[in-house]
């Protein structure tokens, strides 16, 4: 049985505090499930955003979509990761990635080193996680427990870490740009898309496990015509025919009736339940909860 849907944005734009927490109320009165901050330099920080948005709001959960773990000492972070679990009333949910953009690691001072070397600290990361937070004692004197891991990313290491470890398995639906060496990435296809999320039910089924798949969509654009809007979207994604685009579970185009329908085919193909979209979109996608919600009994809210 299909899981019921659930809903993210990635909030982008930083802002001040009163502001933030309108904006922050926005997303919940929109209907969204989940509030989430990514860890991008630039963009604003995830722990600090995320308690805000606790203290100004009452139902979403709250998620960092996705940390950088290349830019965070496994220790330190138990410490960030306890302390924020507490502050949002245990509505953190953690999630994690190897990290991609080279220029980011340049200014910050970090190597950028290989993928191998990225997919090592993340496993690190996640192990360390796992056996240092109950160690991190509460105001009872008890250890804080692991909040429910989102793992992101494409190639197999990552996937089947998640596979593991993750309570939802984060598809990014793009891949490293072969023409660049600085992290840029570009769209996969939906049959590639198709063949990771096999690759994850293989390695789930080995592990016994039954994470939850998330997808990040990249542009939603409500219109009622299609065949023009991905005509816009064309010169940024090259390697892909208009057909492929329209195919993509990390494009949304139509009238919100037939974004809805994309969503629930992206489910039954994919298994795509947990969607998160961009903080541009978050205004156009709400019509589309809203559509979705009416076609599902109860309103399928929090954790699966």
């Amino acid at each position: 049985m299909a899981r019921r849907f659930r809903f993210g944005v990635n909030l982008l734009e930083p802002a001040r505090g009163e502001a933030w927490e309108r904006k922050c109320r926005r997303v919940e009165a929109l209907g969204y499930d989940v509030l989430q901050v990514p860890d991008h330099l630039d963009w604003p920080a995830p722990f600090p955003s995320l308690v805000a948005a606790a203290h100004a709001t009452r139902r979403p959960r709250l998620g960092t979509f996705v940390l950088n773990a290349a830019f965070w000492n496994p220790v330190l972070l138990a410490r960030e990761v306890a302390t924020t679990v507490r502050l949002t009333g245990g509505r953190l949910e953690l999630g994690l990635g190897a990290g991609y953009v080279r220029v980011e690691f340049e200014r910050a001072g970090l190597a950028y080193g290989t993928a191998r070397d990225r997919v090592d600290h993340l496993e690190r990361t996640v192990e360390a996680l796992t056996g240092l937070l109950p160690g991190q004692p509460g105001a009872d004197g008890t250890g804080v427990p692991l909040p429910p891991l989102l793992l992101g990313g494409n190639g197999p290491r990552v996937l089947r870490l998640a596979a593991r470890h993750a309570a939802v398995v984060a598809f990014t639906g793009a891949e490293a740009d072969p023409a660049s060496d600085d992290g840029s990435l570009r769209l996969l296809s939906a049959a590639a898309v198709a063949e990771r999320v096999a690759t994850v039910r293989g390695f789930a089924a080995e592990y016994g496990t039954d994470p939850e798949f998330n997808v990040l969509v990249q542009r939603v654009v409500v219109t009622a015509d299609r065949a023009a809007a991905v005509r816009d979207v064309a010169p940024h994604a090259p390697h892909l025919g208009e057909e492929e685009l329209l195919d993509l579970p990390t494009l949304l185009v139509g009238t919100v009736a037939e974004i809805a329908e994309q969503l629930r085919r992206g489910r039954e193909r994919f298994g795509f339940g947990y969607v998160t979209v961009l903080e541009p979109a978050m205004e156009a996608f709400a019509p589309v909860i809203a559509e979705l919600r009416r076609g599902e009994p109860g309103e399928g809210r929090g954790a699966s």
